[in-house]
């Protein structure tokens, strides 16, 4: 009896302390539940959170603070938005929003039109806006058959860990929608162009944005011009991933033909600094993407029927 006694008496104790653990530490439907709320702040702060503190070795680094050549911890630091957004998306739709990005990840049926716009418009436009500038000819190499491999090359890597899907699955595969639905086509872009813009601050103290020993205030003044550079990506962006129907493949191919240039291209003229760059490409983006605005009258080819997550 007294045996008996003392199981039940430790039974009951187990399911005291067992109800009391729930009640500290939520469950999986518990977090879900917390994310669902506020879906936008916490996509955005995980994206920051990552990229800030993954880049760290590579700003100190680029300081002289620490040793070593930390260049995998800025590639991994550009994942943030990718990593958020997937941890976001499962979060809040579950199997069916993985669904969703993967099959817009593979929609690279667009059109021809699209295509060529992307693949060879972009470039096209971003590198005007850079010779037009006075000066950008100076010392100007000239193009040579090696283009024919290293920009193709260029454009693989980045397309995977440099700016494509690294970074847009969570922008345009999950903040954009969301944004879209909740702000309209053209506030929701700039919105969310704000935040991407300011997501790429810590490299302004590093190399990667013309920053570092050396450089003072500089490259924080290349910051508004930084900023107009980035809304207009996101305007056309959001422009191609409306009449694509969502799809990822565009957006990330799009994304890729701004960056791409800067590795292959902008090399063969030595007169191109950090500031021109940007200008550069600012006005390359920039006028299209006004005419965008006014053309569309805002809408960027947003309708309410598309696909919503």
């Amino acid at each position: 009896m007294k045996m008996r006694a003392m199981a039940r008496t430790q039974e009951s104790s187990l399911v005291t302390t067992s109800e009391a653990a729930g009640q500290l530490i939520p469950s999986t439907g518990d977090w879900q539940q917390t994310l669902r709320k506020h879906p936008l702040f916490y996509y955005f702060s995980m994206a920051y959170a990552i990229k800030f503190i993954v880049l760290i070795p590579y700003t100190l680094a680029a300081w002289g603070i620490l040793a070593g050549n930390w260049t995998i911890a800025f590639v991994l630091a550009t994942f943030g938005p990718f990593v958020a957004g997937i941890i976001m998306v499962n979060a809040t739709e579950g199997r069916a929003g993985l669904s969703r990005i993967w099959h817009s990840f593979t929609r690279w049926r667009v059109g021809w039109r699209w295509l060529l716009f992307i693949f060879a418009g972009i470039p096209a436009l971003v590198m005007l806006g850079v010779v037009i500038l006075p000066g950008t000819l100076v010392g100007f190499h000239g193009l040579t058959g090696v283009i024919l491999v290293s920009y193709p090359v260029n454009y693989v890597l980045i397309w995977f860990a440099g700016g494509g899907v690294d970074e847009e699955v969570g922008w345009r595969g999950f903040a954009l929608p969301r944004m879209q639905l909740r702000y309209g086509p053209l506030w929701g872009t700039l919105f969310l162009g704000v935040v991407h813009c300011f997501w790429h601050l810590e490299e302004f103290l590093t190399p990667a944005q013309g920053g570092g020993p050396g450089t003072g205030w500089t490259p924080l003044f290349d910051l508004p011009i930084f900023l107009v550079f980035v809304l207009a990506v996101n305007i056309v962006l959001t422009w191609i991933f409306n009449h694509t129907k969502g799809s990822l493949f565009a957006v990330i191919s799009a994304h890729t033909s701004v960056d791409t240039p800067v590795n292959a291209l902008i090399p063969l003229f030595p007169a191109v600094g950090a500031t021109s760059l940007v200008l550069g490409f600012s006005i390359g983006l920039g006028v299209p993407a006004l005419l965008l605005i006014l053309l569309t009258r805002g809408r960027l080819g947003y309708k309410s029927t598309q696909e919503q997550p």
